[in-house]
């Protein structure tokens, strides 16, 4: 029969486990340090180690050998992701292993919207401080407007070499599938006319019609007249803000399509997948001219006497809301 003495210290010695086996759990299963929400960046081949001690220094868990030996023994130690995870305030240390082993990975976006120039495109590149590096401005239409995701510390470089090889992809996909007896001869071309459509379209239902409008020109040599080739080399594709000088619309240069026959040397956007693929199947038609109509698209016109009565209808919609 064990003495009392014996029971005491047994007593003793219960409670000394217990309390460090509940010390234990407490420091995996319990509240942890952090004050606020954290984003906490695991680089592609980190270990468990170099990333406890990293949570540590950033106020994510109490201790970084602590952390290791919990993760070891509760198992999940050799599971941790690289990539850009959201951690929650006052998350325990067990819910911080589950986090940075899991595919719930901060979701980054880069959007280049259709029409966006290339000027405004690496404006958009170097904003995005979870980026690194330098880039250069890309050359106009060689980026396919999308979304597209980016991770932390991702050099601008890569994201935007990203871009353009999805361009690249588009224009060939698009061009295997190109009507028969186009006016464009070139997967370049098409992307020249494509960026006018883009910039002249206001409804994307028209944007067939526009690359038909714009076809029949270039077929039968008449000037594009697009306004938007001469305020790019004006603004590098950024809006004018103003109304176009005499002065601009008479200048002579690679864009101007009011003082040159055919189309500008380069894009004068980056243009969206339906507009290349409108010009690449444009529509059947006679229209040579076209002119706002009030509602965001265009009246059509096959003769420049219907074109004329479009455009004393347009001036009346003009001096009705008080434009002129």
């Amino acid at each position: 029969m064990m003495s009392r003495r014996g029971c005491v210290l047994a007593g003793v010695l219960a409670v000394a486990v217990i309390g460090a086996l509940w010390s234990f759990l407490g420091g995996w299963y319990g509240s942890g340090p952090l004050a606020r929400d954290q984003h906490f960046v695991v680089p592609n081949g980190a270990s468990l180690g170099t990333i406890a001690d990293r949570l540590q220094e950033k106020g994510v868990i109490r201790s970084a050998s602590g952390f290791t030996l919990r993760a070891r023994v509760f198992g999940g130690g050799g599971g941790i992701k690289a990539g850009e995870f959201a951690i929650p305030a006052h998350a325990s240390a067990s819910r911080v292993l589950a986090i940075i082993s899991s595919d719930d990975f901060v979701r980054r976006l880069v959007t280049v919207p259709e029409g966006m120039p290339s000027i405004m495109v690496y404006e958009r590149l170097k904003a995005q401080t979870a980026l690194t590096g330098d880039v250069a401005s890309p050359a106009e239409g060689s980026v396919l407007p999308d979304s597209y995701p980016i991770e932390s510390g991702e050099t601008r470089e890569a994201v935007l070499r990203r871009m353009q090889a999805a361009m690249s992809r588009t224009v060939k996909e698009l061009w295997d599938k190109r009507a028969p007896n186009l006016v464009v001869k070139t997967p370049e071309q098409a992307v020249i006319l494509a960026s006018i459509v883009e910039k002249e379209t206001g409804k994307p239902s028209e944007r067939r019609m526009v690359a038909g409008l714009y076809s029949n020109r270039l077929r039968t040599g008449m000037l594009l007249q697009a306004d938007p080739t001469i305020i790019y080399p004006i603004t590098k594709g950024k809006r004018l803000g103003r109304r176009i000088l005499q002065s601009e619309i008479q200048a002579v240069n690679d864009y101007n399509t009011y003082t040159m026959v055919g189309l500008p040397k380069h894009p004068i956007t980056n243009p969206g997948r339906e507009s290349i693929a409108a010009v690449l199947n444009p529509a059947k038609t006679d229209a040579l001219y076209m002119v706002a109509d009030g509602t965001g698209g265009h009246a059509f016109a096959d003769t420049l006497a219907e074109h004329n009565s479009n455009v004393a209808k347009w001036f009346a919609i003009r001096r009705e809301r008080g434009e002129l």
